[in-house]
């Protein structure tokens, strides 16, 4: 069993990055994707240009998952946040061994406390919603906040959902 590394993206990820956000728009999606606005935000944060992508996996051709953080700014100040956009792992690799969920987590965490910005990071799922709870939990404390869809479902964008909890 290989330890779960949380490594920094590179240019190099691209195509396999926009792969996996395919993979989280037909999963979690609540509308159809944009590829060129997912690709706007993908290729400056790898290359680290106000952000950076996570990716488990040393094989570019086959990574476990991913996590984009960009740095934003909230609607009423100037001030930078590093603002989670989408964190994923693979189907295949959920119910391994090696917390790559948690691993994820952890990235962001460590991120925003090496660039010392406020982190904003958070679950919109209609899929095993409680567990990613508890997880992020475990991580990061109590949260700051919920979300509410009205009129969509994530996943309901490319079919039918997966089945909620």
């Amino acid at each position: 069993m290989h330890d779960t590394i949380v490594r920094t993206g590179q240019p190099q990820d691209m195509p396999i990055t926009m792969e996996m956000a395919r993979e989280v728009a037909r999963e979690n999606g609540i509308v159809q994707m944009d590829e060129k606005k997912v690709a706007q935000e993908f290729w400056p944060a790898l290359n680290l240009d106000g952000g950076i992508v996570g990716i488990i996996g040393e094989d570019r051709t086959a990574p476990e998952g991913f996590i984009l953080l960009r740095v934003a700014r909230q609607w009423y100040s100037s001030d930078p946040t590093l603002e989670e956009r989408v964190a994923f792992v693979r189907a295949d690799y959920r119910a391994k061994k090696g917390g790559r969920a948690r691993k994820l987590c952890e990235f962001a965490k460590h991120t925003a406390e090496t660039l010392r910005l406020p982190l904003t990071i958070g679950i919109l799922s209609n899929q095993r919603t409680e567990a990613k709870i508890r997880l992020y939990k475990r991580v990061f404390g109590e949260p700051a906040g919920a979300f509410w869809l009205i009129g969509a479902t994530t996943g309901a964008a490319y079919g039918d959902p997966l089945q909620n909890d």
